[in-house]
């Protein structure tokens, strides 16, 4: 999608905004002992309240509000009866639309205590993420956001995860620019114009290297090899002054 005016612009903020208050708040529900099932009903009736429509489910028929994928589950991971224990690494994913438009944001988050490495695994997932949006400017290569998170990674001695990548977002959850490399990718000589929207989404592990499927269902995607994995995410609109992030709660 590229914005063509004011409503379009109004829109986005709209859900994006929606999105992200909804992540807010599920990250602050997460408790020992509850389910995924139980903190994605959070989810769900948050953005039911909103007038919102869960873009996974609506879209592609996912079985769940949101995606809430735990320690060795990469993404997708489907909410169900699996109990969230103290020390866990939880990734919660919401995407959603209104009115026509779509957003989506992710963020991974420690339950009670948990290793240092974790710890500072969660803490830099953020700053990969946004070394990557300070990035997006519009007439900029869309490398550069590859690039400057690859390299973010490789100083701090940690992996990315090669095989998701970020998307153009808008119209539809999924669309041009579609297989945005949140690596470095010598092959990427796309341009990013003005009022380009898309997501920002780097996978930065302590170890994997892949996202595999695994044997349980068709969602859920496991690292390769089995390592801590965090995914932090914003949709943002390229402009000719720089990025502007929609998915921030408010």
């Amino acid at each position: 999608m590229t914005l063509e005016n004011d409503d379009d612009l109004n829109g986005l903020k709209a859900i994006g905004r929606i999105c992200a208050n909804v992540l807010q708040h599920m990250s602050t529900s997460i408790r020992p002992g509850m389910t995924t099932a139980e903190l994605d009903l959070i989810g769900r009736r948050m953005l039911e309240a909103a007038g919102a429509r869960s873009a996974p489910e609506s879209c592609y028929a996912f079985p769940g509000a949101t995606c809430i994928s735990i320690n060795e589950e990469v993404a997708h991971g489907i909410p169900g009866d699996r109990v969230i224990k103290d020390g866990d690494l939880v990734n919660i994913d919401v995407s959603a639309e209104l009115d026509g438009y779509f957003a989506d944001t992710g963020a991974s988050f420690t339950v009670g205590r948990s290793t240092p490495a974790v710890e500072r695994l969660c803490r830099d997932g953020k700053r990969a993420l946004w070394v990557g949006l300070k990035e997006v400017k519009a007439g900029k290569p869309l490398a550069q956001v590859g690039n400057a998170i690859g390299e973010f990674a490789r100083k701090n001695r940690y992996t990315l995860i090669a095989n998701l990548a970020s998307h153009g977002v808008g119209r539809s959850l999924h669309e041009e620019p579609t297989e945005i490399a949140t690596w470095p990718d010598p092959q990427e000589k796309r341009r990013m114009t003005d009022g380009l929207v898309f997501t920002v989404e780097p996978f930065l592990s302590l170890g994997a290297n892949w996202a595999e499927s695994g044997k349980n269902d068709e969602w859920t995607l496991y690292s390769d090899p089995r390592a801590p994995t965090v995914q932090f995410e914003h949709t943002v609109v390229a402009t000719r002054n720089g990025p502007l992030v929609v998915t921030l709660p408010g």
